[in-house]
């Protein structure tokens, strides 16, 4: 029987990256490592994190990219301020208080 993961982390919340120090917020939740082992090889290298933790889809602040990152590379992010990224408005409706509304999806 698999060990039960939890994040602690969710959708719409502001983080830092521990090792490379910029500010996202998060879209999407992953259990455990869903990349390609080609990616899980080339992209590693920092902080040595395993397949078996939650990884996060982040959208950097002020940069225009999307990260994968393993959770024990996040960190809670001190600063209540919303983050500028040009794919926000696909996910979220807003910023209230210190974290992003996200959009419903129809299922």
């Amino acid at each position: 029987m698999m060990e039960e993961r939890t994040a602690s982390f969710g959708i719409g919340q502001v983080i830092h990256h521990r090792l490379f120090n910029y500010r996202g917020v998060i879209f999407d939740v992953d259990p455990d490592f869903k990349g390609t082992e080609e990616w899980f090889q080339k992209n590693v290298e920092a902080g040595s994190p395993t397949k078996e933790e939650p990884w996060y889809h982040v959208l950097i602040d002020q940069d225009g990219r999307v990260a994968y990152v393993a959770e024990r590379n996040l960190e809670a992010e001190e600063t209540v301020e919303p983050v500028e990224h040009p794919l926000l408005e696909n996910f979220f409706t807003g910023f209230v208080g210190d974290h992003y509304q996200a959009r419903q999806t129809l299922n």
